[in-house]
């Protein structure tokens, strides 16, 4: 367990528009890419939520929290998470990262005052809870990117080793990590 106690936000949405299927369903081994990233929660925080669309009806083994929110946009999930988390720090993994482990989720989670994210961009993170009027105001004005949310937040950067952060967008990005 991290020293502080984080909530670990699993983000099942998405479109899968290149992917051609939800990706949380796509298996990696014997496991799904969504149960793969539970579990690394699991072993990671001290709580952990799914957030996506209730409306996808995906067949997972775990509650998914409806992100309240009309857009398919991560910050959507980042606010419904931060919202619905009871620690001040939560750490958001992408479903289609499955290489991220849980030593990199801690980093995120301990180097985060209003967000920490990798060289790669703002996913996977760790957000404050401070941060929430900032993504909120950001959300409700359809300014989705959150790369441009990172100037509103005391964003700090954590060097990760690129093969941890791996996409899955394609089904031959996932053919290449088995």
């Amino acid at each position: 367990m991290a020293r502080r106690n984080l909530t670990g936000v699993l983000l099942v949405g998405g479109a899968s528009s290149r992917f051609g299927s939800p990706k949380a369903l796509a298996l990696l081994g014997e496991e799904t890419l969504a149960e793969r990233a539970w579990r690394l929660l699991g072993e990671t925080c001290t709580e952990r939520l799914a957030v996506g669309k209730a409306a996808d009806a995906l067949e997972l083994p775990f509650p998914v929290l409806d992100d309240g929110c009309d857009v398919r946009a991560p910050i959507a999930g980042l606010v419904a998470g931060l919202r619905a988390a009871s620690s001040e720090v939560a750490v958001f993994l992408p479903v289609d990262t499955p290489l991220v482990t849980s030593g990199l989720l801690v980093e995120l989670g301990q180097a985060c005052t209003g967000a920490a994210v990798t060289q790669t961009g703002p996913l996977p993170g760790a957000y404050a809870k401070s941060a929430l009027p900032a993504l909120e105001r950001r959300l409700a004005a359809l300014e989705l990117s959150l790369r441009d949310a990172l100037t509103d937040l005391d964003a700090v950067l954590v060097e990760a080793d690129p093969a941890l952060l791996a996409n899955v967008n394609v089904p031959d990005d996932l053919r290449n990590l088995s």
